[in-house]
């Protein structure tokens, strides 16, 4: 087949290698087997403030890992400041 040609018939629908992953699917797949970390307060708040520009990422699965992280260190925060203290990330 040159260059030039398309795959024809059944044969287009096969992918000849697999898609390269995301950067959002490599997170998910890594954030699958994490379950606990013991880290400093600060550093969570630190980490809810650095997540936040990947919200907006072309990346639909990219902006799903990082609402669902964002969310998890929030609600750790809340478990963990005094309910007068205000979290990051929150106006």
């Amino acid at each position: 087949m040159t260059g030039s040609q398309l795959p024809r018939g059944i044969t287009a629908l096969i992918p000849s290698a697999p898609a390269p992953a995301t950067p959002g699917e490599r997170a998910a797949s890594q954030l699958l087997h994490l379950r606990t970390a013991q880290v400093p307060l600060p550093l969570l708040a630190a980490a809810v403030e650095l997540i936040a520009p990947q919200l907006e990422s072309e990346d639909p699965v990219t902006r799903e890992v990082a609402a669902d992280v964002r969310s998890r260190l929030l609600a750790v925060l809340d478990d963990a400041v005094p309910r007068a203290a205000s979290r990051p990330g929150t106006a």
